[in-house]
């Protein structure tokens, strides 16, 4: 079952059981897939665009939770929050940080990056590679740091 069809079933579970807070993300994330879907038109959108969207999603919850939080507005953190708890439940497991470690070390390797200036293309394998299961703030971090030790 793709991730767009668990969603509208998760929709469908949550009208059953009158979960408001549920059944509201869920749909936020179904328009945000009609919209891409309109903005792609005529070509259909595949798993890898509907991850994409979703991990947009996550990425703007967590920063609306460090400016709410900022802002000492303690509610809007903790509806941010459990959006994001129930947005992460559709993301693919995550990658520690020992395991993104090993890829940028591997990639470095075969990259035979050496100094700062080759981040960019260290970060674009790496991403390719890790597809959506590691933090791309973590992943830059751990490029930097081993670039510069290097």
């Amino acid at each position: 079952m793709g991730l767009r069809d668990q969603i509208m079933t998760d929709i469908k579970e949550a009208m059953r059981a009158k979960d408001s807070a549920k059944l509201n993300a869920l749909r936020m994330v179904q328009a945000a897939f009609k919209n891409r879907e309109i903005e792609m038109r005529p070509e259909p959108m595949g798993e890898d665009e509907h991850l994409g969207i979703l991990k947009k999603l996550v990425k703007q919850r967590k920063e609306s939770i460090e400016q709410y939080a900022a802002a000492k507005r303690q509610d809007l953190v903790d509806g941010e929050t459990a959006e994001l708890k129930l947005l992460e439940q559709y993301m693919p497991a995550q990658m520690s940080l020992e395991q993104v470690e090993k890829v940028v070390l591997e990639v470095m390797a075969a990259l035979k990056a050496t100094s700062v200036k080759d981040m960019g293309a260290v970060m674009k394998e790496v991403q390719a590679r890790t597809a959506g299961s590691a933090d791309n703030k973590m992943v830059s971090e751990v490029v930097k740091r081993s670039l510069q030790t290097k």
